[in-house]
């Protein structure tokens, strides 16, 4: 990221240009529903593959194993360790139909 300063001192840095991803994630405990933002260009899998030990999440909802609400919440952070697997909500299929 680049960093720079004014006359004064005061610093800027570059703005990350992110767009919101709706995507499932499970833990060996929940299952997270949420926004997943990822840089412009970039896919799902490049962000998982950051080195910051969280990734965040908007508009998140956590469930149980049974899919029962726990929590509801605008700003979530997930331990990048505790994700077993991950996808996007587009992905997913009319359960199992043909269209």
């Amino acid at each position: 990221m680049k960093t720079s300063f004014d006359e004064k001192g005061k610093i800027f840095t570059e703005v990350v240009k992110k767009r919101p991803v709706n995507v499932h994630i499970q833990t060996s405990k929940h299952l997270i529903r949420g926004k997943f933002h990822v840089r412009l260009n970039e896919r799902i899998k490049d962000e998982l593959d950051r080195s910051d030990t969280f990734v965040a999440l908007t508009d998140a909802g956590i469930y149980d194993l049974k899919g029962g609400l726990i929590y509801r919440c605008g700003f979530l952070t997930v331990n990048r360790l505790d994700i077993v697997w991950l996808f996007q909500d587009d992905d997913l299929e009319n359960d199992g139909e043909d269209s």
